[in-house]
């Protein structure tokens, strides 16, 4: 039973990873489509932003089905729901508009399977350490996106990007596959009769009201959103940020930009879990204020090493993304660790609300800014860009601070 069991977690990344295929393939055709489609950045940015819109209507809906009927069943309408959206952007998009429908369709077929695919395996695994199987299962969240900048840049470079997004949506209908046909359905539903979720399920209004009210938990949360909007304000533009640098400083004669933001991205995995342990050594609140202003630093200075050699590019974009990645599995295991009994799955849901609510304003932000100081030509605009992005966790920590969040008698080990 015990092998039985833990081989479903197997199983559970090569579909999360299938699934995630999709998450960067915008941000690898962006400046194709703002030529092709005579977008501005803040057009751009919004596109980008659809995607975080579609994850935050349908997640709480998602995660509230899950009480209720088997995961699996979410799951499988998550998988045809996000190829959909991928299909839709590589046949059918042609303007602003019709992208932005079919990447919130996207979004909402990402948050369909993501918590789901979690709950496939809190459900299933009955023996053995739960919490290493759920470690690895929110690690390779960057796994996933990391091969889905090197997919979608090959595909591009080959192809042309609406076989971008069309050979991608193979990956979500392959983790559709994947469920369907080798995670087992639960022996009995949990909910007999028709599905009545009330508004008050999807959105526990009384419940977040007293997790905003402690003050420990809130700030993991409001830490949450300042660290999305960074996080997702960097990943869509990493891509166009590494093209522009190829204009000043020459291109890279060995690896192209898609695949150089790909691999990037791979060191926020080992990065998060790393983060986590020394945070539990040096306490969660400290660590997550030294990380962000750590990040902050980082991203300015990556947005002022545009025309200097490209060690130096990649080098101080390493270390944002570690920086970065640092702290996100420290906020999010320092609310469930604070959070309330009573309402603690409240507060989880809040947390995935506003983080990615805060995915949806940081590419919009993001583009904002470099139109309104210039255009995406202009070094001084990308500098203002990335302070934008950044400017958000500094002002957390100054925030919080003042509110005594990381003094000693509030941490969390």
């Amino acid at each position: 039973m015990y092998f039985k069991s833990t081989g479903y977690t197997p199983l559970m990344l090569m579909a999360q990873t299938c699934a995630l295929l999709g998450f960067a393939c915008y941000a690898v055709v962006l400046t194709t489509l703002q030529e092709e489609w005579h977008l501005s950045n803040l057009e751009s940015g919004l596109i980008a932003s659809a995607f975080f819109f579609g994850y935050m209507l349908m997640v709480p809906l998602a995660t509230a089905l899950t009480d209720r009927i088997d995961a699996k069943k979410v799951y499988l309408c998550g998988g045809i729901l996000a190829s959909c959206g991928l299909l839709g952007m590589g046949l059918f998009a042609y303007n602003f508009w019709t992208a932005l429908i079919f990447m919130a369709l996207n979004g909402a077929g990402l948050a369909s399977t993501y918590m789901p695919g979690l709950k496939i395996l809190s459900d299933r695994i009955k023996t053995g350490e739960l919490t290493r199987h759920i470690a690895f299962y929110t690690a390779f969240f960057g796994i996933g996106t990391g091969f889905s900048y090197v997919c979608s840049g090959w595909i591009l470079d080959a192809l042309g990007w609406r076989y971008v997004f069309g050979l991608i949506a193979l990956g979500p209908f392959t983790a559709f596959l994947t469920v369907l046909l080798f995670i087992p359905a639960l022996t009995h539903e949990k909910w007999r009769g028709p599905i009545q979720i009330r508004l008050g399920d999807i959105f526990p209004i009384n419940k977040w009201r007293l997790v905003l009210k402690d003050k420990t938990a809130s700030g993991f949360i409001f830490g949450y959103t300042a660290h999305s909007i960074e996080l997702f304000a960097s990943r869509s533009w990493i891509v166009a940020f590494f093209g522009f640098c190829a204009i000043l400083s020459g291109e890279l004669a060995f690896i192209t930009a898609t695949t150089l933001a790909g691999l990037i991205n791979f060191f926020g995995v080992p990065s998060s879990i790393i983060g986590n342990e020394i945070a539990l050594r040096v306490g969660r609140q400290k660590w997550i204020c030294f990380v962000m202003i750590a990040s902050a630093l980082c991203g300015l200075g990556l947005a002022l090493s545009m025309g200097q050699a490209w060690w130096l590019i990649i080098a101080l974009s390493i270390g944002h993304t570690i920086f970065i990645m640092a702290d996100s599995a420290t906020l999010t295991a320092g609310l469930v660790i604070s959070a309330k009994e009573d309402v603690k799955g409240a507060a989880m849901g809040l947390h995935s609300l506003m983080g990615f609510g805060g995915g949806l304003l940081g590419p919009a932000i993001f583009g904002f800014v470099l139109d309104l100081t210039g255009s995406r030509t202009s070094q001084v605009s990308w500098v203002w860009a990335y302070a934008a992005a950044v400017i958000w966790g500094v002002l957390f920590v100054l925030y919080e601070r003042r509110r005594g969040w990381a003094s000693k008698s509030l941490n969390s080990h």
